[in-house]
């Protein structure tokens, strides 16, 4: 009687080879397959994408630390004081940016009622890093604007998390940041920048340095949100003044302080670029 042969396991199914250092390659067009196969499957082409902090809370959690704050200090004595001082300065500035929690909401709600109105072939899908704070805010106002949402998620240490309003079918997790980026840029055609850190930053300027050298043609709006939070943070005047980058390139970004004036404008840029061209 023959002895019955075992067979060797398939290379693809072996997960201690697909998580090895030779099999970054296939790793990393799993990357770039796995999501393609997705987007083409929920037919999503056209994306707005909102990029902003992680540690941004919803107004009515804000208000309510800087309270518990407040009410904590009272009868402290002054040589006690310091550490809870830096924690008032935090939770006051939490309150000041949880105001563009707020409004990132109804800008991608507006939005996305915007886009349900038109040609099926025109659907500009809000896409968020799937995380908490200002990611959360847009998947939240496309949730409550009645479409679906997508969340292209990274794996690190802290912070990040899949919020609950994402799309199921649209819910990502990368592992690499640059294949994440690429399917940001890839399907975009607006970008709004709410107060972030360096991530935000990060994005931003991926997204200016591929526009101004040309790697990416497409014309794609851009809106920096948030006048009085990002005048202390760029000085873009001063980078042309300087002459490292061209008076021009300040007109690839358009700043804005208001709902309204973000959804006019986008929606004004959207339809001349992508819906009266075809």
């Amino acid at each position: 009687m023959k002895k019955e042969q075992l067979k060797p396991e398939k290379a693809y199914k072996n997960l201690e080879f697909l998580n090895s250092s030779d099999a970054r390659t296939l790793r990393i067009l799993a990357e770039f397959l796995e999501p393609m196969q997705r987007f083409k499957a929920e037919k999503v082409c056209d994306t707005i994408v909102f990029f902003g902090s992680a540690r941004t809370k919803n107004l009515k959690d804000a208000q309510r630390n800087l309270q518990r704050i407040e009410q904590s200090m009272v009868g402290k004595v002054s040589t006690a004081s310091s550490v809870s001082d830096d924690e008032l300065e935090y939770a006051r500035n939490q309150v000041f940016l949880a105001q563009y929690y707020e409004d990132a909401v109804e800008l991608a709600r507006r939005l996305t009622e915007w886009s349900s109105n038109l040609d099926s072939t025109h659907r500009f899908v809000i896409s968020s890093g799937g995380g908490p704070g200002m990611m959360e805010a847009a998947n939240k106002g496309a949730v409550e604007g009645g479409g679906k949402s997508i969340g292209l998620n990274i794996s690190i240490p802290t912070e990040q998390y899949s919020n609950p309003y994402i799309t199921p079918e649209l819910n990502f997790e990368f592992h690499y940041f640059f294949m994440r980026k690429f399917w940001f840029i890839y399907l975009a055609k607006a970008l709004v920048i709410f107060p972030g850190g360096f991530g935000t930053l990060d994005e931003l300027f991926e997204v200016l340095t591929l526009i101004q050298t040309e790697k990416v043609q497409k014309k794609m709006p851009i809106i920096i949100y948030g006048k009085k939070y990002w005048d202390q943070i760029l000085n873009l005047d001063n980078m042309a003044k300087f002459g490292v980058i061209d008076k021009e390139d300040l007109d690839l970004i358009h700043f804005c302080d208001s709902v309204d004036g973000a959804f006019n404008y986008l929606t004004s840029e959207l339809t001349r670029l992508y819906i009266e061209t075809e």
